[in-house]
């Protein structure tokens, strides 16, 4: 019986190829930013320590003004696309916006 150019690997080549690219992060870093930015909670998940103790001490010294920015931040992430908040905040290691 013949192939007719069809193989096996091929196949699963183009199967895995179909697959669309997930970010594990992007979801749960939005919505903290967007929920409880005020806590940093989102730069701390990404773990970007000392840009969260920066962002935490922002909003002491600001009486919470500086919340603003992991809200900007979240929405940000939610309008990326998942490879490139993955390239850019967990591979790439951006800490601000």
């Amino acid at each position: 019986m013949e192939n007719y150019g069809y193989t096996k690997t091929e196949n699963a080549q183009n199967q895995q190829n179909s697959i669309p690219y997930r970010s594990e992060k992007k979801i749960p870093a939005a919505l903290l930013g967007i929920l409880v930015g005020w806590l940093a909670l989102n730069k701390f998940y990404l773990g970007y320590t000392k840009e969260g103790i920066i962002q935490v001490a922002l909003n002491i010294f600001t009486l919470g003004a500086a919340s603003i920015i992991p809200f900007i931040e979240g929405i940000l992430y939610l309008f990326m696309s998942d490879k490139q908040f993955d390239d850019t905040y967990v591979y790439g290691k951006k800490g601000w916006l």
